[in-house]
């Protein structure tokens, strides 16, 4: 699907459209998108929308409808602005890395993709967290603008078994 098919879909709610009247000064500060491989009509789609008189965030998932639930700002620090204009195919994203995938010699297969749309160093990127066969995991962060990865880190699910050990 098209970015550009969701944010109409937001902007065609009822509940946002209301929401949007009644709080002009909100912006979109986040998006987060799940695609899942395996299961069909299990994907999920959430804006983000901050308001900075209230200090409160608003999410928007398009599968409920648009219905809205308040999130805490947990940290108190507040979020960037990001772009609601973007115009690209989540097949493109996913094409970017399994591309990269390839280069690096990951042959496991994609299973769900989970992305979160975020103002990074200024730029509107995608952090991804990529589930793999195998209980693997990859981590990218990719540039919107110029479709490319900034970062890209596999790990497995032994790998996160350690880490949790450590903490203990």
């Amino acid at each position: 699907m098209n970015f550009r098919f969701y944010v109409e879909k937001l902007k065609d709610s009822k509940n946002f459209r209301k929401f949007a009247k009644e709080n002009k000064e909100a912006f979109p500060c986040s998006c987060f998108f799940i695609i899942d491989k395996e299961e069909n009509g299990k994907d999920k789609q959430h804006f983000d929308f901050y308001i900075p008189s209230s200090k409160k965030i608003f999410s928007f998932p398009l599968e409920d409808g648009g219905e809205e639930t308040a999130l805490e700002l947990k940290d108190g620090k507040i979020p960037l602005r990001i772009s609601m204009n973007h115009d690209f195919d989540f097949k493109d994203v996913e094409q970017v890395i399994q591309t990269r995938m390839d280069e690096e010699k990951i042959t496991n297969k994609i299973q769900k993709i989970l992305f979160s749309l975020q103002n990074a160093d200024g730029k509107d990127m995608f952090i991804a967290t990529i589930f793999v066969t195998s209980f693997g995991l990859v981590n990218a962060v990719i540039d919107i603008d110029e479709m490319k990865i900034k970062d890209f880190k596999k790990k497995s699910f032994l790998d996160m078994m350690s880490i949790f050990k450590k903490d203990k």
